[in-house]
């Protein structure tokens, strides 16, 4: 008996509900390369939720990155104001 992992497939409808987007929004994440999905043999677009997983896990490291760097740029603007 195998035991293979089955892919959870969600439609383009499912996979912006599920990031909490509109569809062209989601249909321009795929334009600039952020999602790469699969296409059914009637070029219907399919997500896989752990695709979606990692692009949410990715989004989320850039934001603390960029939120960290912001903050060290007010706080080195706040220093040089006190001087």
């Amino acid at each position: 008996m195998s035991h293979q992992v089955e892919k959870r497939l969600l439609t383009a409808k499912q996979a912006a509900a599920y990031l909490g987007i509109g569809l062209y929004t989601l249909k321009k994440m795929e334009y600039a390369g952020y999602l790469k999905p699969y296409r059914t043999l009637g070029g219907h677009r399919r997500y896989s939720q752990e695709m979606l997983d990692e692009y949410l896990e990715k989004s989320r490291e850039f934001s603390y990155k960029r939120a960290a760097s912001e903050s060290n740029t007010v706080d080195s603007c706040q220093g040089s104001a006190k001087r």
